[in-house]
C-alpha cells in the first residue's frame, strides 16, 4: 500500500484511510487519546477513553506545523482556534477507539481509529462515516489526509509540510476525485 495514499470512499457516506506508522501500539494509541500528544498533530483536549465520555478538541491547524504559513482567504476563518466536542463511543485500548464528529444542524459523524500490528510497525485505519455530502466529504477527506500527514511526520520524527498548503492542495485533488463519475 502507498502509505501517501488518498483516502478511499468506501461508501456513500464514508471514507477509509490507512497509514503504516513507526510503533509500537501503544506510543500510536497515546498519540490518539492523550491530549499532549494528540495535540501536536490534530488537537488538543482531555479525553477519558471510555464509551459514554465527551470531550473538547482544541484546534490550531497553523501551529501544527514549524512553518505557519497562513491559509488562503477561503479559509482564513479557520485559521485561528476553535472548538469542536465529541462523545467516545467505542474504546478498546489500544487497538480501537471512535467518537462522535461534528454535529451543529445535522446528525453528528463517527470517526473511528483501529490500530493493528503490521511487522515491526502500526497499522492506523481511519474510517469516518454519516458524511453529509459530497462537499462534506471533500473537505474531512483533505482535513484528515492532511492531519495523517502531520502525525506520521511527527512519529517519524521529521518536520512536515505546512499544514495548510497541503490542505488546500488535497482540497483540490479530492474535489476532483470525489466529484468525478463513478462507475
Amino acid at each position: 500500500m502507498d502509505d501517501t495514499g488518498y483516502g478511499e470512499r468506501i461508501a456513500e457516506e464514508s471514507i477509509r484511510f490507512e497509514r503504516l506508522l513507526p510503533g509500537p501500539i501503544e506510543r500510536v494509541w497515546a498519540f490518539l487519546t492523550e491530549s499532549d500528544k494528540r495535540g501536536q498533530w490534530l488537537a488538543p483536549g482531555a479525553m477519558e477513553p471510555r464509551a459514554g465520555s465527551t470531550f473538547a478538541l482544541h484546534f490550531r491547524n497553523s501551529e501544527l506545523t514549524p512553518d505557519r504559513t497562513p491559509p488562503t482567504e477561503r479559509f482564513r476563518q479557520y485559521d485561528g482556534s476553535f472548538t469542536t466536542q465529541h462523545q467516545v463511543l467505542r474504546c478498546e485500548p489500544p487497538h480501537l477507539i471512535a467518537w462522535t464528529w461534528g454535529g451543529g444542524n445535522e446528525a453528528p459523524s463517527e470517526v473511528t481509529f483501529e490500530l493493528s500490528e503490521a511487522d515491526d510497525q502500526v497499522r492506523l485505519v481511519v474510517t469516518h462515516r454519516r458524511l453529509a455530502d459530497d462537499g462534506t466529504m471533500i473537505n474531512v477527506a483533505s482535513g484528515w489526509h492532511a492531519h495523517l500527514t502531520v502525525l506520521k511526520g511527527v512519529l517519524q520524527g521529521h518536520s512536515p509540510a505546512p499544514f495548510w498548503p497541503t490542505f488546500e492542495r488535497l482540497e483540490e485533488e479530492y474535489r476532483c476525485r470525489i466529484m468525478s463519475p463513478r462507475s
